[in-house]
């Protein structure tokens, strides 16, 4: 399988560890993940207002690029996209909705008039769905070190189930990650805050804010027996990560617990080369690696 990717921003700076792993699995399991040739940030957060149509120019951008991907022959009959980011995910997937109207793509096409038209028929996935669709039958056949005794909580935070229409899975109560880590062979854990919102991008100006939602965020899943959480998203990532800092500060009873992407349990599980791991990059607050190491993972 090819199939036309957009990494978006933070998988080439802040989540390098999500974007390595990624492409490592990928490969692994028979799926090449073709850049998109001169993507552009999807603009992170498409407007509320529902005539905003300039916020989703950007995105609607590099869905043209895959049109541009099958009509130039780089992929083949391959009218779909896949991306690792939340974020990313959410705001392309949203913006293709909004240009249902044909009104509003007509406009926005008239906007890019240096750009060849956006037909419209680009369907956006997450690499979750990319891997439901491989099957989880296959996935377990590259299984050769099982997570066993690895307590794993998992954490999907917002933007891959809100709004229903965009979700990959249940918004309230979504199992794609679960039976992904399962698979995995981890001994997941019951998190119910799995869903809840990290505090996004008040982590900017209140992190006050942010510090409280991470200490909620991580209790429960602590105090059901979590040892590590694996999460989807690069801002999810370093909210319930570096924030973990200033929640002890404000809340002294809060245990540390080691953040990783789902996508880095895989490399680990597949038994993949550690440089494919990402957890050699100065990108944690609290080091997953003496975790794994004392479970015979790394």
């Amino acid at each position: 399988m090819r199939i036309p990717y957009f990494p978006g921003c933070a998988m080439k700076t802040t989540a390098k560890n999500c974007e390595v792993s990624a492409m490592a699995v990928a490969s692994k399991l028979g799926i090449e993940m073709v850049e998109l040739p001169r993507w552009n940030c999807c603009g992170v957060f498409p407007s509320l207002v529902n005539d905003d149509l300039m916020r989703h120019v950007a995105p609607i951008r590099n869905l043209i690029r895959v049109q541009e991907m099958n009509k130039s022959g780089i992929v083949e009959n391959e009218y779909r996209l896949v991306t690792l980011c939340s974020m990313c995910y959410h705001t392309l997937k949203e913006a293709n909705l909004f240009v249902k109207d044909k009104e509003k793509l007509t406009k926005i096409n008239t906007f890019m008039d240096r750009e060849e038209e956006y037909e419209g028929g680009v369907k956006v996935l997450s690499f979750l769905e990319l891997l439901k669709e491989v099957g989880y039958e296959k996935i377990a056949k590259e299984v050769k070190k099982p997570l066993k005794g690895l307590k794993v909580a998992p954490y999907y935070g917002c933007l891959l189930l809100r709004p229903r229409e965009i979700g990959i899975d249940d918004p309230e109560n979504p199992t794609i990650l679960e039976k992904l880590l399962e698979v995995l062979g981890a001994d997941v854990v019951d998190n119910p805050c799995k869903v809840q919102c990290c505090g996004s991008y008040h982590t900017v100006d209140k992190k006050s804010i942010v510090a409280k939602l991470t200490y909620d965020n991580l209790r429960y899943p602590i105090e059901n027996g979590a040892e590590i959480i694996a999460t989807c998203c690069p801002l999810c990532t370093f909210n319930l990560d570096s924030r973990q800092k200033e929640a002890k500060e404000l809340y002294r009873d809060l245990k540390e617990i080691p953040i990783v992407y789902y996508t880095q349990l895989m490399a680990i599980a597949f038994d993949l080369e550690k440089k494919f791991f990402g957890l050699d990059l100065d990108l944690y607050y609290k080091n997953p690696k003496p975790l794994l190491k004392a479970k015979n993972l790394y």
